[in-house]
């Protein structure tokens, strides 16, 4: 989880007990909970992880009651959709994507955009005046918000999939189709050839056809003669054999 963490996201063990995993998260851009700061525990069961965890969020954000578990597939709350390979990143990755739906489940609360973006501009301060978060989050603990190890990378520059709308002209259907920003960026340059790429051969009109079958095929030398210049030749050899004997 600490090696490679999720964007805006991070968790950390408590020292005495390490089957209490606390967490930050952070807004993403372009919603409600933008420049937001959530922090939250994840609480394991000591036979887990044969056992789904707990979920709380202790920060108001306006999406979920403060201190309540939480009901998602990943908890308590649904015991029979629990995968024993879900880690802690799993948990908190499907954590924020829940808190962007509107889905209402328990420990879930309904609450206007703009009530969101207010709890988030406060929510930094909110941490700040809790100690539990201090202790276990000393580096974030600070008068002005620290970055995350991944806050998500720059528009510019970000390998985030993007959705390519592409016209089906045979069946006239839209097709969309992930592509990277960087794959964008590479097809520009008409040195790079994609060998991904399938290549459409369209039959030459039959004009052409019969001039390029006049042509050398590829690996064939340039100077070999055409069958006309084979038979003059021949028959040439053979009128001057016929000369010669009749001289005889």
């Amino acid at each position: 989880m600490q090696k490679s963490p999720p964007p805006f996201i991070w968790a950390s063990p408590e020292e005495k007990n390490i089957l209490d995993w606390h967490f930050i998260i952070r807004g993403p851009p372009d919603t409600p909970y933008e420049g937001g700061e959530y922090h939250g525990l994840i609480w394991f069961p000591s036979d887990y992880p044969f056992k789904p965890p707990d979920v709380k969020m202790f920060t108001p954000s306006g999406r979920f009651e403060i201190g309540h578990k939480i009901c998602m597939s990943m908890t308590s709350y649904h015991p029979s959709s629990w995968n024993a390979a879900w880690s802690v990143a799993t948990i908190l990755t499907g954590l924020l994507s829940f808190m962007l739906s509107d889905e209402i489940t328990a420990g879930a609360v309904k609450t206007t955009d703009e009530q969101k973006r207010a709890l988030a501009k406060q929510s930094h301060t909110f941490n700040l005046n809790n100690r539990k978060f201090r202790d276990i989050f000393p580096d974030y603990a600070t008068p002005q918000m620290t970055d995350l190890p991944d806050m998500g990378k720059p528009a510019a520059s970000s390998s985030a999939s993007k959705v390519v709308n592409t016209i089906d002209t045979a069946s006239g259907s839209n097709i969309q189709s992930p592509v990277k920003a960087d794959t964008l960026t590479s097809t520009t340059d008409s040195s790079q050839t994609n060998t991904n790429t399938p290549t459409i051969h369209q039959q030459p009109p039959p004009e052409q056809q019969r001039v390029n079958n006049n042509r050398p095929h590829p690996g064939q030398p340039n100077w070999m003669p055409s069958w006309r210049w084979v038979i003059a030749v021949v028959i040439l050899a053979v009128l001057g054999r016929l000369s010669s004997f009749a001289g005889i």
